[in-house]
């Protein structure tokens, strides 16, 4: 599987919670992979929800969002996301632009949570440089 977003917004978001520790590329290269798979999942669940409402089109609350927050304020680039959100869906499904916005905000905020998790094994582990082991570790822990 090819990663569809790109590694430098991952990259940012793993440095805003990483604070004074150094982030390897491998790292963000790791959550990136991460997002995406979650991002699939996420869509795969939102496609059922608009099937069994006989719709084409995935909509922002299929995705359990109530609001759709401006897409400016957002590190992850919607047109990979959009991407990612048709990865494993059945090609007649369309996907909104809220929907699509609304996804982006729930794949940022699990790269965050991911971030500061992994951030916190890397200096438990007594390192400076936040790894690629870091990231898997905490998935491996939060299941």
């Amino acid at each position: 599987m090819s990663v569809e977003l790109p590694f430098a917004p991952v990259d940012a978001i793993i440095r805003r919670h990483a604070g004074d520790l150094r982030v390897s590329a491998d790292a963000a290269e790791e959550l990136a992979r991460r997002i995406q798979r979650h991002g699939a999942a996420l869509a795969v669940d939102a496609a059922a929800i608009a099937d069994a409402d006989g719709r084409k089109t995935l909509m922002a609350e299929d995705f359990g969002v109530t609001s759709v927050p401006d897409g400016g304020d957002l590190d992850l680039p919607v047109a990979p996301v959009d991407r990612i959100a048709r990865l494993d869906v059945d090609d007649r499904f369309r996907v909104s632009k809220d929907a699509r916005v609304a996804l982006a905000d729930i794949l940022e905020d699990y790269a965050s949570e991911a971030s500061e998790g992994a951030a916190l094994l890397a200096e438990h582990a007594d390192r400076r440089t936040v790894q690629a082991e870091d990231v898997s570790t905490y998935f491996e822990l939060v299941g």
